[in-house]
């Protein structure tokens, strides 16, 4: 039982950094320019220097609900890592972590929102760009959205032995 709570720590704890990397860094997407690789992320555009992220009107409250999804979903889950600790020395023998659990599904749905707006909005526009794909930063946002769902599935099943 050590080890498993041991496991889902360290997860957590993983997933916490990751959700930091993806939401901080300008990698969500990369194209190719005559000035060389340039990559969009939440918050700038960048070649070899960066700049304002140049956004559409109509593509504003978007980039905006992204950025407020991804914020709010490193504050769940820095909650729920709080909170499972908390519990770790509080609570009975035979209880359940449920007040954890909740709050990673909260992580869980805003992650998801966040990254599904991103994808269904700005997939494939990087501006002044040809050739454009997924970075690193996306990638790391879903594979948190998998983690992120597995452990709040494990805290609300785990009891405290």
């Amino acid at each position: 039982m050590l080890v498993l709570l041991a496991g889902i720590f360290v997860v957590h704890i993983a997933t916490v950094i990751m959700l930091f990397v993806s939401t901080i860094a300008n990698v969500w997407m990369v194209g190719t320019s005559s000035w060389g690789t340039v990559s969009a992320g939440l918050w700038l555009l960048c070649n070899n220097t960066c700049g304002q992220l140049p956004v559409s009107t109509s593509d504003e409250a978007s980039l905006k609900a992204v950025q407020a999804f991804m914020i709010l979903s490193i504050i769940f889950s820095v909650i729920a890592l709080v909170m499972f600790i908390v519990q770790l020395f509080t609570l009975e023998k035979g209880k359940r972590f449920y007040m954890t659990g909740a709050i990673m599904l909260v992580c869980w749905l805003c992650i998801l929102i966040g990254v599904s707006i991103y994808t269904a909005r700005f997939t494939g526009q990087v501006p002044l760009s040809t050739n454009s794909h997924h970075g690193y930063c996306f990638i790391l946002a879903w594979i948190c959205f998998c983690f992120s769902f597995i452990i709040s599935i494990l805290y609300l099943v785990l009891r405290k032995k």
